[in-house]
C-alpha cells in the first residue's frame, strides 16, 4: 500500500543552489530525495510547493513524496530523514495525507518575508540572513510605495524570465506588512502566488524609493504597464524567507 507523505521543511539556503533539482545535485530537493533513496533503496520524487532561488531561506516550505509502502510512521520518517540531511535542512513536521493532496497544486497562497538591516554595521550573526543597507531610509515613503502593490495586478514589470513563459503574470497580493524594530526591518508579503524573483524585484524598488533613488510614481507606472522596463534591481537573495504555504 503506497503512502503519500506531506513534509514541512526549513532550511538555510546559503550553501544550496535553490530548491529545484540540478545536475550538480546541491539543491534542497536533491538532498531530500537522496535521503529518501537511502532509506527506500530506490529513487523517490519529492514535489515542492514552489521553487526558492539560490540563497533564499525557508521557515516552512511544503513538499510531498509518494512512498512504495507505509512501513514507517510519519514520526519515524521525520527522524530518519533528519538523521541523513545536512544540519542546514530540517524536516519540522511530517504526516500521511490523501492522494488528493499536492504540495504545489493544492496551495492557495504563500507568505514571504524580506529582512533588511539598516545600520552602519551588520552584526556577524546577520550575515547571509539580511540585506545590509548602511544608509538611513525613509520608512514613510517605503510604506506608501508598498501600498501600491496590494491588490490584483499584472506583475510582469516585477518578474524575471526563468526561461519558460508564464501563462499569466497577473497575481494578487493580499497585504504588505512593514515592521521595524531598531535596525531590523521586515517586509512581509501575503499573496495568492508569486512570479520568479517577484518579491526581490518589488523590494528592490521599495528600497530605491526609500533611499530617494526612485519615485513612487515610477513604481506605479511600471506596475500599470505590465512590461519589464529598464533598470530593474532585485534585492539580494539572502534577505528572503518563505514563511508559510497556505492550503
Amino acid at each position: 500500500m503506497s503512502q503519500r507523505l506531506k513534509l514541512i521543511i526549513a532550511y538555510d539556503g546559503t550553501p544550496f543552489a535553490g530548491w529545484q533539482s540540478q545536475s550538480h545535485r546541491n539543491t534542497i530537493q536533491d538532498h531530500v530525495e537522496r535521503a529518501f533513496e537511502h532509506v527506500v533503496g530506490k529513487p523517490v520524487r519529492v514535489h515542492g510547493a514552489g521553487r526558492t532561488d539560490a540563497g533564499v531561506h525557508a521557515l516552512a516550505q511544503c513538499a510531498h513524496a509518494d512512498l512504495p509502502n507505509g512501513r514507517l510512521s510519519a514520526a519515524r520518517w521525520m527522524e530518519a530523514l533528519n538523521a541523513l540531511l545536512p544540519p542546514t535542512i530540517r524536516i519540522l513536521r511530517c504526516q500521511s495525507v490523501s492522494k488528493n493532496f499536492h504540495a504545489r497544486i493544492s496551495a492557495k497562497g504563500k507568505i514571504y518575508r524580506y529582512r533588511i538591516w539598516v545600520a552602519p554595521v551588520l552584526p556577524p550573526f546577520e550575515y547571509h540572513r539580511a540585506w545590509h543597507i548602511p544608509r538611513p531610509m525613509d520608512l514613510q515613503i517605503l510604506k506608501r510605495a508598498a501600498k501600491q502593490f496590494v491588490g490584483t495586478h499584472d506583475f510582469a514589470g516585477f518578474a524575471a524570465n526563468r526561461g519558460k513563459k508564464e501563462k499569466s503574470s497577473v497575481r494578487t497580493i493580499y497585504s504588505v506588512r512593514i515592521r521595524r524594530e531598531g535596525p531590523a526591518l521586515t517586509i512581509e508579503f501575503d499573496g495568492g502566488g508569486f512570479l520568479y524573483k517577484m518579491v526581490r524585484l518589488i523590494v528592490g524598488s521599495l528600497v530605491n524609493c526609500a533611499l530617494g533613488k526612485m519615485r513612487i510614481e515610477d513604481v506605479t507606472v511600471r506596475l500599470g504597464s505590465g512590461q519589464p522596463g529598464p533598470a530593474r534591481f532585485a534585492a539580494p537573495a539572502e534577505g528572503l524567507y518563505l514563511v508559510r504555504v497556505r492550503y
